[in-house]
């Protein structure tokens, strides 16, 4: 028997970074992820975000690569975004992400710390934010080009 204990802290933004998920369909939104990692075998152990994008901590099953996971999530709560919110029938997300491998001890910080958005928010900008998680996860990058 395998045993795995693959806890992530995912990133993604809406295409553009419009500012299309508000409060409500935010909350619903990270409902709806929930439900999509529960069926693909994971657990969403939060989420959160600001209107042009998400967080979530997740339990990533070890069946699905971190791109499969990432993808199918991103594909599947688009079409659901689309033909539940009306306002929202040009929805996409960006092309790409951030993920950042946790380890158990960490949880509590990166649930914290995605629960925490709006009071992150009001001191840095999303692109401020991802600059600093790529840097302090030791990952190369070009400021000009992030997930264009």
């Amino acid at each position: 028997m395998s045993y795995t204990s693959m806890n992530y802290h995912v990133v993604f933004s809406t295409k553009d970074r419009k500012p299309f998920l508000q409060a409500e369909s935010l909350d619903r939104t990270c409902q709806y992820i929930g439900g999509l990692t529960r069926n693909l075998g994971g657990a969403l152990l939060t989420a959160n975000g600001q209107a042009d994008h998400v967080h979530l901590a997740a339990v990533i099953p070890p069946k699905e690569s971190v791109s499969q996971f990432v993808g199918k999530v991103k594909a599947n709560s688009c079409g659901w975004l689309r033909q539940t919110c009306g306002e929202m029938s040009d929805f996409r997300w960006q092309d790409g992400y951030a993920a950042f491998t946790v380890s158990l001890s960490a949880v509590p910080q990166v649930r914290s710390y995605i629960d925490s958005q709006a009071e992150h928010h009001r001191k840095m900008t999303f692109e401020e934010e991802l600059i600093k998680l790529l840097d302090r996860h030791g990952i190369e990058y070009d400021v000009n080009s992030l997930w264009a």
